[in-house]
């Protein structure tokens, strides 16, 4: 019945400087931009980002006065985007030359490495490395 997940949804105020983090930074590539001219908060604007089969949806208010923000704390819900890595040390490292710097981590276990990352808006990323034969 159900296939696949076709896409998550990320919502910020700052649209220009998280799509240059996901294509510049993280290597995301962009597929479509649209507008929707109505919506509650006022037009909402929406940018497709795809990495290797995966959608991501940017979304931006730009007219909106106020959004209600989410808790800073642990909260039910949905709570990183995790990517999957090939080598830990080499994206951690690439990453650290272009100014994005590990939360924690690496955390190393015999068959995974862990890391996690935050976005400009400070959305958790975890970045995940299988180490199977």
């Amino acid at each position: 019945m159900f296939k696949r997940i076709d896409h998550i949804e990320l919502l910020t105020a700052a649209p220009e400087r998280t799509l240059a983090f996901y294509t510049g930074v993280l290597g995301f590539r962009e597929r479509e931009r649209s507008r929707i001219p109505e919506t509650p908060f006022g037009p909402l604007d929406l940018v497709y980002l795809e990495l290797g089969g995966t959608t991501v949806e940017v979304m931006c208010y730009p007219e909106a006065k106020t959004i209600p923000s989410r808790s800073a704390e642990l909260r039910l819900g949905w709570q990183c985007l995790a990517l999957e890595v090939e080598d830990m040390d080499n994206a951690l490292r690439m990453l650290k030359e272009k100014g994005v710097e590990a939360a924690w981590g690496p955390m190393k276990r015999p068959d995974y490495a862990r890391a996690e990352i935050r976005d400009p808006d400070g959305n958790p990323i975890e970045l995940r490395q299988w180490c199977r034969d």
